[in-house]
This record gives structure tokens, sequence and C-alpha cells, in this order.
């Protein structure tokens, strides 16, 4: 066997061929320390849309973030060709940690979750009160959501010039869930705009609602500079509307600091991914009821500690109502 001393001639030492001709890999990545910064606004089929300064740069994921994908909101770390030109493509070399996630399932068997938007401060439920019939179970869903993935809820009702909202707002009242009631005429005029402008500035919201429930045309409003096609019409046999909407997308509120984003209308919302002890954190005045609870506890229990704090009057027992109603409405059809 030949040994080597210290001093070794490289042209002695025999070194395997890279058939493949490419560099050899390497566990040290990068760090990137001079990307910029960027916002993500939309992706579509792998290409992200993001927002680096004043410009719009196309971008692929580098191969270094593994299966970790980037979503609309990240907030990401960006190198390349930066100048937003045609036929440039940078890369995302980080994506940074989020302050908030709203997810969702297919359904509630569903293990895989899907994260919809990032980074969003609030999430507006958007339902109509007629032309289709509100879905209180699928308003639920979307609450759950908001305060599993630390979101503000907002609930928008529209067509009011169609059904009086008072009925859905008495479900909800307990809630303390802020609201703004919109009219046709009111979206045609720009006034229903306005008020729900007032609810969005210097925020990230996030729009969700049922299919035909008017909120691509809301949001046509609010961003008009942007306008998306709307919903042609909803279905007379099933009451829904079509999916006009197919992708989240991001767009700056006009008049305002903050953005709106839009997502694809609803036909269900799972939440298998829903870890029910954390939409306990959505009722402080309900939390220091649970320090006897016991372990695991679902708040839905006989041995539940909720139900003598409240009885002792530490709490209003409608607001443990809610809070059950909606911890249940995983049990229960969104059609309900």
């Amino acid at each position: 066997m030949r040994r080597y001393g210290k001093h070794t001639d490289e042209d002695d030492i025999r070194s395997r061929p890279n058939r493949k001709g490419n560099r050899p890999r390497t566990h040290i990545r990068p760090k990137h320390e001079d990307a910029a910064e960027g916002m993500v606004l939309t992706v579509d089929r792998g290409r992200l849309t993001c927002l680096v300064e004043d410009r719009t740069v196309f971008a692929m994921k580098a191969r270094e973030l593994g299966r970790k994908a980037a979503v609309v909101g990240d907030r990401v770390a960006i190198v390349g060709d930066l100048s937003g030109q045609k036929d440039t493509l940078a890369r995302i070399v980080r994506i940074e940690k989020r302050t908030s996630v709203l997810r969702r399932t297919a359904d509630d068997d569903d293990p895989y979750e899907r994260v919809v938007v990032a980074n969003a401060g609030q999430l507006a439920v958007v339902t109509a009160l007629a032309d289709p019939e509100p879905r209180p179970r699928l308003i639920d869903r979307c609450l759950v959501a908001a305060y599993d993935g630390g979101l503000t809820p907002l609930l928008v009702l529209t067509k009011s010039d169609l059904a009086p909202p008072d009925k859905l707002l008495e479900l909800y009242g307990d809630l303390d869930i802020p609201y703004v009631v919109t009219s046709r005429e009111e979206l045609e005029n720009g006034t229903a705009a306005d008020r729900v402008r007032e609810q969005l500035a210097g925020r990230v919201t996030a729009f969700v609602g049922h299919s035909g429930v008017g909120k691509t045309t809301l949001v046509n409003a609010l961003v008009p500079e942007e306008r998306r096609r709307t919903t042609g019409h909803v279905n007379a046999v099933t009451g829904r509307g079509r999916h006009t909407t197919t992708s989240a997308l991001a767009l700056p509120l006009a008049g305002a600091e903050g953005w709106v984003v839009d997502t694809p209308g609803l036909r269900s919302f799972g939440l298998a991914h829903v870890d029910p002890s954390r939409v306990i954190h959505a009722f402080p005045d309900l939390q220091p009821g649970t320090e006897g609870c016991p372990r695991a506890c679902s708040h839905d229990e006989p041995d539940c500690a909720l139900d003598a704090w409240t009885a002792e009057g530490h709490a209003d027992p409608a607001r443990l109502y809610s809070l059950r109603r909606l911890l249940s409405t995983r049990e229960r059809t969104e059609g309900d």
C-alpha cells in the first residue's frame, strides 16, 4: 500500500472521476447575506411574482429550500436578476419566519394541510345574506382557522338589499367580531368600499368566502386599478357561484396603507390541521378558567372546568357556548 507523507504532490494522488461532470455535492449552503427582501404576491405553477422595493420580480424557488414552499404573503430573500424586466428570473433562497398562517385541508379527514396565506393580520370572511343563502357552518370553520392561525376575524356581509343581517349578526354577537354590512347599491357607488377600507387600513387582510357572495366584486372596488374577473352568475339549482378567482393574489389597498389578498372561492374548509387547544387563545375571558381542566381537555366534556368557572360568574355563559360551537364544527357538516 502506498503511503503519503505531509508533503505530497497533487499529481501523485488518484482522484475518482466525476462521470456526471457537475460539481461535488456539499452540505454547506450559501447564506446569501446580500439577498434582497421581497414579498410574494402570487404563485403560478411554481413561478412566484414578488415585490422587491417598488419592482415586480419573477422568481423560482432555489433548490436548497427543498420541499419548503413559499406562499402569498411570505417575506422572502431573493438573489439574481432583480430588475423586473421581461424574461428575467430571480431565485428565492430563504423564506423568513411567518407571523401568522391561514391553513386549510380539503376535508376533515385529509392529513395534508394547505397554507393559503402567510403573514396576514386579518381574515375577512365575506358572506351574502341571500343569493346564495349564508352558510353559518362555513363561517364557523373560517373563524376557527383564523383563531388557530393567529388572524383577527372580520365579517363582511353583502347583499343586504335582499335580506336583513340581524339574524346572522345575532348568531355571532357574543364573539365580539367586527363587521361591515353592504348592499349592491353601496358596492356600485363606492360607499361600501370606503367603509370596508376603514377596517383594512395598515393591515394585510386575506379575503375568503363562498363562491358567488361578491368577494371579488368587493376586492375590485377596493383595488380598482387591479380588477379581477367577477362571478358571472349563481347556479339556480345548487345556489353556488362559479369560481372566477383561481389563485391567491396580494394587492395594495387603494387610498390607504395595507394589502388585500384575494383567494379562490370556497366550497369547503377542512380543519384536520387545527389543534383545539389553540382556539381557546381567542377567548381571553375564558382562558383563566382552563387552569382547572384535566390534561388534554377538549373544553367540551363533562370534566371541563369552564362549566364551573362560568357558573361562578367569572365569564358570560354565552361566550362558552360560542367557544364550544366553534370547537364542535369539525364534527358537523358545512351545509348544516
